[in-house]
């Protein structure tokens, strides 16, 4: 029994506790191991896929995971790490984001042993007030929680000191979340080390209702590839999860060594003192491969590193190429194709886009969207028209 609760809280960071856990375990039926998502932008990221690999271990041990899509939460936005309050999403916003999960997050989960919730099926009735049980019960959880606990946590602490406003919906979403292990009766939760306070939080709501309270683990937050902020859709630095095979294997590439070994330590299981013993542009170089096959398979990765030593390092690329310094990063597609004067005109480039005719790191793009670009990317338009499009000054830096 210790070994296999050594091998399901391998990569935590804090356990509470290792003994409940264990008790846990030794229940006869699987535990229900919970793990919540806002979906507040259209891409889970390598940083979500921290938790999904230890909910996969528990999947792995016979356990069920219980996904949240916190479709309602969403709405409200969750304030931890945060230094100011999220700008708030519209409900159509939040359900076309949502749409997208369940296909990247199987990439990682197995299907028949994930549980999906929607936190709008509870959370709705119970702050709309539409009969007087659920008010009873909100107003009970607001009652039995006091502003000084739910303000002593180190984010809100920070923005009180810079005078930073706090919505009073901020202080609720702790409840929020914690509600949420009831709902699906959760006997573990996790999330990243800046979700502490919601997941004990969730221990206390529990208690309240009578029910044994989770075990809660806590997992290394993941720099994005600015290597300073965690990794965000919002902050720009994400590695999405559905990026092509070109575009994430040149974003990998991008990184810092510094940050390479965390990815190594973190996503994967390699032997890291091995591959410090050679050279560090091989060893980013199998860091892109590995995850790259790990989302899109080993024939898409091997691909992404050919495409990306024939450009970049073997100098295949026509003697003819351009370079093309960004603006900015993220830039939609069709401006890019009229900034680099491969397109005359937006029309003109949305076109090419429809027609199959345009390539990134040596993957056909079909639609036109946001492309952020770390590293140099090879842009193809047809059988000639090449450009290497530099990342703005700002992220080249």
């Amino acid at each position: 029994m210790n070994g296999l609760v050594e091998r399901l809280v391998r990569g935590t960071v804090q356990v509470f506790s290792r003994k409940e856990l264990q008790e846990k375990c030794a229940l006869s039926r699987p535990l229900r191991v919970k793990y919540g998502v806002d979906p507040t932008s259209p891409d889970l990221h390598l940083g979500h896929t921290v938790s999904l690999n230890t909910l996969r271990a528990f999947q792995e041990a016979g356990h069920t995971a219980v996904l949240i899509i916190g479709d309602y939460t969403a709405r409200v936005g969750d304030p931890s790490g945060r230094s100011e309050t999220r700008p708030p999403l519209s409900p159509e916003a939040v359900a076309a984001n949502a749409q997208t999960y369940l296909s990247q997050v199987y990439k990682v989960l197995e299907e028949k042993r994930t549980e999906v919730r929607w936190n709008a099926q509870w959370l709705t009735p119970l702050f709309a007030n539409t009969d007087a049980d659920p008010a009873r019960r909100i107003l009970g959880l607001m009652a039995r929680h006091t502003v000084q606990q739910l303000t002593e946590r180190e984010d809100f602490q920070k923005r009180l000191a810079s005078n930073t406003p706090i919505s009073l919906l901020e202080l609720l979403y702790p409840l929020m979340q914690g509600y949420d292990s009831v709902a699906v009766k959760a006997d573990v939760e996790m999330g990243g080390t800046d979700q502490l306070f919601n997941l004990l939080m969730g221990r206390e709501i529990q208690k309240d209702f009578g029910h044994s309270p989770q075990v809660v683990l806590t997992l290394p937050l993941l720099e994005g590839t600015d290597g300073v902020r965690k990794m965000s859709k919002s902050y720009g630095n994400a590695i999405g999860l559905n990026d092509l095979p070109g575009e994430m294997f040149g974003k990998i590439l991008s990184l810092s060594d510094g940050m390479m070994w965390k990815y190594f330590e973190v996503l994967t299981d390699q032997d890291i003192p091995a591959l410090k013993a050679g050279h560090p542009m091989e060893a980013k170089k199998k860091l892109g491969e590995i995850l790259v096959a790990r989302f899109h398979g080993v024939s898409a990765a091997r691909a992404a590193r050919e495409e990306f030593e024939k450009v970049f390092s073997k100098r295949e690329a026509p003697q003819d190429i351009l370079d093309h310094g960004l603006t900015q990063s993220p830039q939609r597609l069709s401006d890019i194709l009229v900034e680099s004067k491969i397109a005359p005109s937006k029309n003109e480039a949305r076109r090419l886009i429809q027609q199959n005719a345009v390539e990134l790191a040596g993957e056909r793009v079909t639609d036109d969207r946001e492309i952020t670009v770390h590293s140099p990317l090879l842009l193809k338009v047809g059988k000639r028209q090449y450009r290497r499009l530099l990342p703005p000054a700002a992220l080249s830096a």
